[in-house]
């Protein structure tokens, strides 16, 4: 099975065509802008903007989907007993006194430019509801198994769309290769899902679907069809009955991917092609880690958030094994490299990195070598947008059980997100029906990334 799209629940990206959810699904730019023009904005000061800031914040998710290990990553356990710590040693970083696990070295040579919040805890085991939580901020309102799509508030790329709109012709909100089961924009409306970018970025000629132009049709020749219809439609209708006429929802989303198609900062953007062979080279040739590179192109052009799903972190079993093979190393490597060329090109400031999952992992090694669901204790990495560098936040027990200092809730991670992007997490939207709706249920920040 790929490790892209599976878990312990049996998850497959099919599900989601199978269920329809289009308020849930990641879309193609034409579905995307469809909807784009014909859902109104919902919720109390839909179509606002927040408030400008001379450099405003965006913000790259790395979603480890299934659960990475705490273990064997930013909090491990070397003087617990074996069947705890498992078969890693620790190593330093370059931050004096800090130790990580030898599985993540890439990480511990940059550990001076990141936060590691090691005291993260909920009580939600499952992948449904934990994806939930940490995708969005609020717990799920009822019990929801492992395989369940769980759409109960929007997430935090789609407020973020909601709060920020498109800004030159570039979508607000991005998602790559595809969307996390609560990625979506809920009661927000489909206006503000993702436009998700899929295919093998490492691959030869990879272009990104629906922002190319069809072969045959240069930049000016499609200009010129773009002005013929304009004409055409200028004869064909009265402006006292634009607001009537069907074709203008039509005409607002045809707009909009026109100006992307034909905007050379959009296609520069997306064209990996245009990046030095070395940088590509430093992230690593690999799908995630070209895809990170992609991201760091995306924030650099003003697109607010940029989620880079990376699965295959649900180790029930051989996890030891798992940890020294490429998808960690993938991992490891590529999240440096981007930290790095984020810092070096004057970015990381103006740019909130996160990586996380959904929980951590049981204490004790299981009888398949592996470690299960374990809500308890969690690490989440967070870089730049004025996040210290080199600290380490809060602690999880000797024998890494239960986070028991600085304790912090998923609600406390959402309005510290939600406040370094410049949004009140305490605003109350309203859904479709007119509930009203905290962003974020009591929420304090996380004092500790404020300094």
């Amino acid at each position: 099975m790929s490790p892209l799209t599976h878990n312990c629940s049996g998850f497959r990206r099919r599900d989601f065509l199978q269920l329809g959810l289009g308020g849930v699904l990641g879309l193609g730019m034409g579905d995307l802008l469809r909807l784009q023009a014909s859902t109104r904005p919902t919720g109390r000061g839909a179509g606002k903007v927040a408030p400008a800031v001379s450099r405003p914040v965006n913000c790259i998710l790395i979603w480890l989907d299934g659960g990475p290990s705490h273990y064997e990553t930013f909090d491990p356990k070397p003087d617990a007993p074996s069947e705890i710590r498992g078969s890693f040693q620790t190593i330093p970083t370059a931050v004096p006194g800090t130790r990580f696990s030898e599985a993540v070295p890439e990480l511990a040579k940059v550990a001076d430019r990141f936060t590691v919040v090691r005291s993260i805890c909920h009580k939600d085991p499952n992948h449904g509801g934990g994806n939930h939580y940490l995708m969005t901020g609020a717990p799920t309102p009822v019990p929801v198994a492992c395989g369940a799509f769980v759409t109960f508030h929007p997430s935090f790329g789609s407020v973020v769309s909601w709060q920020r709109g498109q800004q030159e012709g570039l979508p607000p909100y991005v998602s790559m290769p595809s969307v996390t089961r609560s990625g979506g924009p809920n009661f927000l409306g489909g206006k503000y899902a993702p436009f998700v970018i899929d295919g093998q970025p490492n691959s030869a000629g990879f272009k990104v679907r629906d922002v190319v132009l069809p072969s045959g049709i240069s930049d000016g020749r499609a200009q010129t069809r773009r002005e013929l219809r304009t004409a055409l439609d200028g004869m064909r209708r009265h402006a006292d009955r634009l607001a009537e006429d069907p074709a203008v929802t039509f005409d607002q989303y045809l707009q909009q991917g026109v100006d992307l198609v034909l905007s050379s900062k959009a296609q520069a953007a997306f064209d990996l092609g245009r990046e030095d062979a070395k940088v590509r080279d430093a992230y690593g040739r690999n799908d995630f880690a070209q895809r990170l590179l992609m991201a760091r192109r995306l924030v650099e052009v003003g697109v607010s958030w940029i989620t880079v799903n990376y699965g295959g972190w649900d180790h029930h079993t051989k996890l030891f094994d798992a940890y020294k093979g490429d998808h960690v190393k993938n991992m490891d490597r590529g999240v440096a490299a981007l930290i790095r060329d984020l810092d070096e090109r004057g970015l990381l400031d103006s740019t909130l990195v996160v990586l996380l999952g959904e929980f951590g992992r049981t204490p004790k090694v299981n009888k398949d070598a592996g470690r299960d669901h374990w809500p308890h204790a969690m690490s989440v990495l967070l870089a730049g947008a004025g996040c210290p560098r080199g600290a380490i936040v809060g602690a999880t027990d000797a024998k890494g059980y239960a986070a028991s200092e600085n304790v912090y809730r998923p609600e406390d991670f959402a309005a510290s997100v939600y406040s370094k992007m410049g949004i009140d997490p305490n605003q109350v939207l309203h859904t479709n029906t007119g509930r009203p709706v905290q962003l974020v249920n009591n929420g304090r920040r996380i004092k500790e990334l404020f300094l």
